[in-house]
């Protein structure tokens, strides 16, 4: 093997297989060695593949001497180098192993089979495409965008298999709406069941009935269903009902997202906002004209001159400042320390919303004393329900970026790969670049 070979061989990075590397033009007519720089820029560089040890089958993994059929040349795009497209050329036999009895198709240590990316490029276009469009990365490589899609999706199932199993112990499960992009759906809905302890989701589903969510928890074990301790959701009964029929999962607990409690509590002042101002006369309505934000924020994040102009507007009716000081002392009741404090505090709560002449705030006294149960679990469990509206920030962000995507089997891994891989610690940022990087990033750590 003379130098240039060898050099390629080192570059090309695979062992048992020597290079022998030249460039071709766009009608795949070779290029001699003595042509001037000039020509070379635009042109190919292919890396004629030879192999240099015994084949192995791709079924068993086991060397194999014997071969059954010659297959003609195939050929593999690569990253390119120095602005040159890179594509590596091989002939692959069919070989016959006597240990597993089978005819595959020699293992191909730079592909999957029925591929025509090498890993790298693929997991390469994967990262680049959580950060970037997919028309983008296609452009900027010069491939297809359907091209782009394929290659991306068989890099994160390669990824996934690398991930070691999860006990599931708190789970939450939450709807989002799909609005306009899914007018052409039979489900206006899709429910999202993700792992409170990391973050990341585990399904998703079309739909918001007790069906939907039943569906995914058949395909659970029972050894993984005695592990769940809690369910976090909002007030969705369906979703409550799809979990209490499972008689496995009787141990487990149901707890309501402090965030759908507080949206509860919002729409019943809201509404009571506007009941008031609709009776009210010039003067009020002028004070209370454009204010509904003003209502529905919490004290604590209010300026001075908001607090003033809140002031203002509560000391003109008494209803509305007795409806903001319950739903205030609501959301102190929800961060209580304690499962005493927070049924003490639920409890004058609902004390404070019993009057049957306030018809908005006796809705919420309605719908607090229903779900007292898995309210107050807030407050024996703990669970980190701030990750369920991070879920839904990834998904509208995923959503946005990746328009034209009808499964949702790839964005839950496209989702699952922008929340598993944070680049905010030096550990996240080395699993971010193991996907699409050479060693020292193996990618059997890329989880």
């Amino acid at each position: 093997m003379g130098q240039r070979a060898l050099t390629l061989t080192r570059i090309l990075g695979f062992d048992g297989f020597k290079v022998n590397g030249h460039f071709e033009m766009s009608d795949g007519s070779r290029i001699g060695d003595e042509v001037a720089a000039r020509w070379l820029r635009g042109m190919t560089l292919v890396l004629k593949v030879s192999r240099r040890w015994l084949a192995r089958c791709s079924s068993c993994g086991r060397p194999c001497r014997n071969v059954h059929e010659q297959l003609p040349a195939r050929r593999w795009t690569d990253l390119c180098w120095a602005e040159h497209p890179v594509v590596i050329e091989y002939a692959p036999i069919r070989v016959k192993c006597r240990h597993c009895k089978s005819t595959p198709v020699e293992l191909i240590a730079w592909a999957e089979p029925h591929q025509r990316q090498t890993r790298r490029l693929q997991q390469h276009l994967a990262v680049q495409t959580a950060s970037m469009p997919i028309m983008h990365v296609a452009a900027l490589h010069g491939l297809d965008w359907s091209t782009v899609r394929r290659a991306e999706e068989a890099a994160l199932a390669r990824w996934e298999q690398t991930r070691p199993p999860m006990q599931l112990r708190m789970l939450s499960v939450d709807e989002k709406y799909l609005g306009r992009r899914g007018k052409n759906r039979t489900e206006k809905f899709i429910t999202i069941v993700g792992n409170l302890e990391t973050g990341e989701p585990l399904w998703i589903g079309p739909g918001r009935r007790e069906e939907t969510l039943a569906s995914w928890l058949s395909t659970l074990t029972p050894g993984q269903k005695s592990g769940i301790e809690l369910f976090a959701m909002d007030m969705h009964e369906p979703f409550a009902n799809a979990v209490r029929a499972d008689k496995e999962l009787a141990h487990a607990a149901i707890v309501h997202d402090p965030f759908h409690v507080m949206k509860r509590a919002g729409e019943a002042i809201d509404e009571l906002r506007r009941s008031v101002l609709f009776r009210a006369g010039p003067e009020l309505r002028a004070v209370g004209r454009g204010k509904r934000w003003l209502v529905l924020r919490s004290w604590e994040r209010l300026t001075d001159e908001q607090r003033a102009e809140l002031k203002t507007l509560l000391r003109r009716n008494a209803k509305l400042a007795h409806a903001y000081q319950v739903k205030e002392q609501l959301r102190e009741v929800l961060r209580a320390p304690s499962w005493m404090d927070m049924i003490a505090g639920l409890d004058y709560v609902l004390r404070r919303t019993a009057r049957r002449d306030n018809v908005p705030m006796r809705k919420l006294h309605d719908s607090l004393l229903r779900h007292f149960a898995e309210i107050v679990a807030l407050g024996k469990y703990h669970p980190p329900t701030g990750r369920i509206e991070a879920l839904n920030n990834n998904w509208e962000t995923l959503v946005r970026r990746g328009r034209g995507y009808r499964d949702l089997q790839t964005m839950l891994r496209r989702l699952r790969f922008m929340v598993v891989n944070p680049l905010r610690s030096g550990d996240g940022l080395q699993r971010f670049l193991a996907l699409g990087a050479s060693p020292p990033f193996p990618v059997d750590l890329a989880a």
